[in-house]
């Protein structure tokens, strides 16, 4: 059960792309659906009630409700496949095989594992360490929420709990970096958080972040 719970969440992560664009055509009835039934929580509700893009509403909805955790996405899940919803989107007749042919297999998981553990052992040095990211925090200016959801793709609920859950705005900052380092894994390396921030329209100084580049 543990394993199918686990899956659940990797599945939605897959299909996040295409839910996306079959939920935006009502996104206000699949938000009022899954907080009917405690997917996400009344905080996060409240939040992604007051998103006017159907696309971005319907994606915060499922970064947070995959943020909940196994129990959450698998209610996610079991909520696409019921009958008014499959009737209101019927394009998400899909979702009704998705245990069946696309749940994450034992080779797939292990692949999933190994391929990071390779680049892990080639760079090992080369991850970015708490220390770093606290210098590149401390960096950072008022753009940081910019800088968050374009170069690295973390969902405005996601942001505005750091924003909520820190006073001062450097561990704000360090708590975005470090969520970033956590979801990205073996290839959150130093190399890699400099090429995302050294984006032209970012405005990100060179002198904050080319440290990054430099080896022991």
């Amino acid at each position: 059960m543990a394993e199918d719970a686990a899956d659940a969440v990797q599945l939605l992560k897959r299909q996040k792309a295409k839910l996306i664009s079959i939920l935006s055509a009502d996104a206000d009835f699949i938000l009022q659906a899954a907080h009917s039934r405690d997917l996400p929580s009344d905080r996060g509700y409240e939040r992604i009630k007051y998103c006017r893009v159907p696309s971005e509403k319907v994606r915060d909805l499922l970064d947070h409700v995959i943020e909940r955790g196994p129990p959450s996405a698998q209610g996610m899940l079991d909520l696409l496949k019921e009958n008014e919803m499959q009737k209101t989107f019927p394009k998400l007749a899909f979702v009704k095989d998705l245990h069946a042919k696309t749940p994450l297999s034992v080779e797939e998981s292990e692949t999933q594992d190994q391929i990071p553990a390779k680049k892990l052992r080639h760079n090992s040095s080369g991850m970015v360490t708490e220390k770093q990211l606290m210098i590149v925090a401390r960096g950072l200016g008022s753009s940081w929420r910019e800088i968050g959801r374009v170069a690295l793709n973390i969902p405005s609920v996601r942001l505005e709990t750091f924003e909520d859950e820190n006073k001062l705005h450097a561990e704000r900052v360090f708590a975005m970096l470090r969520y970033w380092r956590n979801q990205t894994r073996e290839e959150a390396t130093a190399a890699c958080l400099h090429s995302l921030l050294s984006q032209k329209d970012l405005g990100v100084p060179p002198e904050s972040i080319d440290f990054l580049l430099e080896t022991d």
